[in-house]
């Protein structure tokens, strides 16, 4: 049955609804086809009751850390689903098993950058020392490949784990070990996705940041170690890296991985998005710091 003109809804009506700017909305609709609105002779966009569900739902999916298009899809799978409401964990087909790839591909602003380990490590020991100086207790995800190059800051993650609600880390470990109090520590394989990723991701109260990277194959003149790396301070990404991350324990066997799972669905964004410049800006200054600070003449 076609909805009467009276009863449907303009986009600032759509917006105030579900939360989501009018310009998204617009974005969405460009991008994706979605929503798909009515329009009046005059070309402005009519919305029933059903969009505002559908749109509510696209929420919800990408707070349980589905990509736009991955969300969109959900969404148009099943009309009329409002899972505003739902707070069960991440179904199993949601699972990612790339943190990197995650992230890269809902944050815009995260361009990648080609950067020496040398430089990944002195970031990631700048994020991890903020979250110290802050005493915050939140939680903590590390992706390090091999476990030698763990052991060289388990002292360090030792650390972080005391102050923090959880700790999780991924390494080619022999076995799963989950301690209270300790790191968690959780196997993969080289062949997994993330046995060739670099990661460190903070999701605490007033405090988010995402160092993802994947090394490349080939090495530097000097053979260092060469990554493409995304850093992150958008909440946004920090929660989807580490709903990923999550997921990626829980199904490495870790008890802790079904906890933060659940843990994640209710869990507010650690700040309000901040300004897209902000992280462009940063990556950019990091690019600078890389090479050596040379600045073009």
């Amino acid at each position: 049955m076609t909805t009467p003109v009276t009863d449907m809804l303009k986009i600032k009506d759509v917006a105030e609804r579900t939360g989501v700017a009018a310009a998204t909305i617009r974005m969405w609709e460009q991008r994706y086809g979605f929503p798909e609105p009515d329009r009046t002779p005059a070309g402005y966009r009519l919305y029933t009751e059903a969009d505002v569900e559908a749109i509510r739902t696209v929420v919800a999916l990408r707070r349980r850390g589905l990509s736009v298009p991955a969300a969109i899809e959900r969404a148009r799978a099943t009309p009329g689903s409002d899972l505003s409401r739902d707070s069960g964990a991440p179904l199993a087909d949601d699972l990612h098993p790339s943190i990197y790839a995650a992230v890269a591909a809902i944050d815009p602003n995260a361009h990648p950058r080609v950067l020496r380990r040398s430089t990944l490590a002195a970031m990631s020991h700048a994020i991890e020392d903020e979250l110290l100086a802050r005493g915050a207790s939140g939680l903590v995800f590390g992706a390090f490949q091999r476990e030698l190059f763990y052991d060289r800051v388990a002292h360090r993650y030792d650390q972080l784990a005391m102050r923090s609600e959880a700790v999780v880390v991924f390494a080619d470990f022999d076995h799963v070990t989950d301690e209270r109090g300790a790191p968690t520590r959780v196997p993969i394989a080289p062949t997994d996705a993330l046995g060739n990723e670099w990661a460190v991701v903070i999701d605490a109260p007033g405090y988010a940041a995402s160092l993802l990277a994947w090394e490349r194959p080939n090495r530097a003149s000097g053979g260092e170690r060469l990554f493409e790396a995304v850093l992150s301070l958008d909440p946004r990404a920090a929660r989807r890296a580490a709903v990923v991350a999550a997921q990626l324990a829980r199904r490495g066997g870790a008890e802790v991985g079904d906890r933060l799972v659940t843990l994640l669905e209710g869990r507010p964004l650690a700040t309000e998005p901040p300004a897209s410049a902000l992280t462009s800006l940063t990556n950019r200054m990091v690019a600078y710091l890389d090479d050596g600070g040379a600045v073009p003449g």
